[in-house]
C-alpha cells in the first residue's frame, strides 16, 4: 500500500540553533516547510534576529526546498512594530508563552490584559497568534485551566486566527467546536501515548514533554478528531530535540524528538485505522485553507515497507534520542 502527500506541512516545528541546528534541520527536510518555534536563548523577538535565524535554517537545510514559516516570541508591540514585522519575509505570526511554562519561556505574557491592544491590532491584520497554552497549575490541569483564556480571547477578539498549540485533552476540542476563530496543531505522540507511558512503569525521559501525555480518553478523542478529518485540527510535531545528557539526567529536559519519523508513523496510523484518505489534509490541507499558505510543491510516497528508527542521531558533536528509538515501524518513505 502506499499513500502520496502534497505538500506536507509541520505546523509546529522546534530546531534549535548552532551544531543542534545543524544535526537535527535536515532530518525535517521531508516535509514542504514548517512553523519554526522562536523560543532560542535569548528568544527572536524582533524582525532581524528572526531574518538571520531563518537563514541559518537554510544554511543548515542545504539545498532541499524548505518553506520557513518563521514566528515572533510574542510580547507587546507598537503598530510600527507590527508593520514591521508583517513586512518581514518569511514572518508568520507570533508565538505566546505564558511566562515559565515551557522550555525558555521566562520572558513570556505574565498578564494578558497589557497585551490586549497588541492582540486588537493583530486581530486588525490578520496575524495569527499561537499559544501555548498552558496554566502554572496542577500538570494534569494546565491544559484544562488554561481553556478559559481561548475562550476569553475567542469572544474578545472574533476575528483573531487563534491556533491552540498542541493540544492534548478532549476538552480542549470541545472548545475548538465552540469558536469559529479557533484552530489547532496536534502531535504524533498525543496521538500514541498516555500519562502512563511515559511514567506508568519506569520512567521514560525521551517521551517527556509539555503539555504532559494524558487520559486513555484524551488520546483516543484526539485520535478520532484526525482520523475523522477534522477541519481545524492540523499536523504539528512539536519535535523537540534535546542533547542525550538532558533527557536522561534529573531535571529531564521536556520535548520528544519525533521529526524523522513523523510522516511514516502518520502513515501507519492512519492506513490501519482506514482513514488514508484524511491525512493528506491532517498533514497539509487544513493548513493551507486556514491560513492561506502556499507551500513549496513537494511530493513524497510513503509504502507499507517497516523502517529502523536509529537508536540515537549524532552529529556536530550531539546526540539527540528519537521517539521509537532502535525500534521498528511499519511504514516508510518510499525513495
Amino acid at each position: 500500500m502506499e499513500i502520496t502527500l502534497e505538500a506536507p506541512l509541520d505546523m509546529h516545528l522546534h530546531l534549535r540553533d548552532g551544531d543542534m541546528l545543524k544535526l537535527v534541520a535536515p532530518l525535517s527536510a521531508d516535509f514542504a516547510g514548517a512553523v519554526i518555534m522562536p523560543n532560542l536563548v535569548p528568544p527572536i523577538t524582533e524582525p532581524g534576529g528572526m531574518v538571520a535565524y531563518g537563514e541559518r535554517i537554510r544554511e543548515a537545510m542545504g539545498e532541499t526546498d524548505f518553506t520557513r514559516y518563521m514566528t515572533l516570541f510574542f510580547t507587546k508591540q507598537t503598530e510600527q512594530q507590527l508593520e514591521q514585522a508583517m513586512g518581514t519575509p518569511g514572518f508568520f505570526g507570533y508565538k505566546l508563552y505564558p511566562a515559565g511554562i515551557t522550555t525558555n519561556s521566562e520572558g513570556g505574557v505574565a498578564n494578558l490584559k497589557e497585551a490586549e491592544s497588541t492582540l486588537k491590532m493583530m486581530e486588525e491584520r490578520g496575524i495569527p497568534l499561537l499559544v501555548h497554552g498552558e496554566s502554572h497549575g496542577f500538570v494534569m490541569d494546565r491544559e484544562a485551566e488554561f481553556l478559559s483564556v481561548y475562550r476569553t480571547l475567542a469572544e474578545t477578539f472574533p476575528r483573531l486566527r487563534i491556533c491552540m498549540e498542541h493540544i492534548t485533552t478532549a476538552a480542549a476540542l470541545e472548545l475548538l467546536d465552540t469558536y469559529e476563530n479557533l484552530c489547532a496543531t496536534v502531535t504524533l505522540q498525543h496521538l500514541i501515548i498516555t500519562l502512563d507511558d511515559v511514567a506508568g512503569g519506569a520512567l521514560r525521559p525521551h517521551l517527556f514533554c509539555k503539555p504532559i501525555a494524558k487520559r486513555p480518553g484524551d488520546r483516543d478523542a484526539l485520535l478520532q478528531a484526525a482520523l475523522n478529518g477534522h477541519p481545524r485540527l492540523m499536523f504539528g510535531s512539536d519535535s523537540a530535540p534535546h542533547p542525550r545528557c538532558n533527557k536522561e539526567a534529573c531535571g529531564c529536559a521536556a520535548g520528544v524528538f519525533t521529526a524523522p519519523l513523523a510522516l511514516p508513523k502518520l502513515a501507519e496510523i492512519f492506513a490501519a485505522h482506514g482513514a488514508a484518505d484524511k491525512l493528506q489534509d491532517f498533514v497539509s490541507g487544513n493548513a493551507c485553507r486556514i491560513h492561506g499558505l502556499t507551500p513549496s510543491a513537494k511530493t513524497i510516497t510513503l509504502h507499507d515497507k517497516p523502517m529502523q528508527v536509529p537508536a540515537v542521531y549524532r552529529s556536530y558533536g550531539q546526540q539527540v534520542v528519537p521517539m521509537y528509538a532502535g525500534e521498528e515501524i511499519s511504514w516508510s518513505i518510499r525513495n
